[in-house]
């Protein structure tokens, strides 16, 4: 089994991104809100480096982020990689999603 972390930017995406994983059997995902560490820097006032970056990059516009844990078992893996791409566009753009999965050792709780 493999578990699967989506950093999502496009925060307006995240309905249709869940919709369409569940209508493709991709089913049990957990959503968080989040927050990039160079948005919380620029926002500092304490660290006058990283506060002068809020001039030159617009991230006082970007809504937070959304990370989404899902737990797929190897077959499902190639399958939500590509809806991931299907709703969200090409991940090498900037501020769209970041990707990545991790193995599971042990699980419990969910259905298998």
């Amino acid at each position: 089994m493999k578990l699967m972390i989506i950093v999502l930017n496009k925060v307006e995406m995240l309905e249709a991104l869940l919709e369409t994983m569940t209508a493709r059997g991709l089913r049990g995902a957990t959503i968080l809100n989040s927050t990039g560490m160079l948005r919380v820097l620029t926002q500092s006032e304490d660290l006058p480096l990283f506060g002068s970056l809020r001039y030159l990059i617009d991230s006082d516009d970007r809504e937070d982020s959304k990370t989404i844990f899902v737990v797929l078992r190897e077959e499902q893996v190639n399958l939500a990689k590509q809806t991931v791409r299907d709703i969200v566009g090409d991940l090498s753009k900037p501020n769209t999603a970041i990707l990545f999965t991790l193995p599971i050792e042990d699980v419990e709780g969910v259905e298998r």
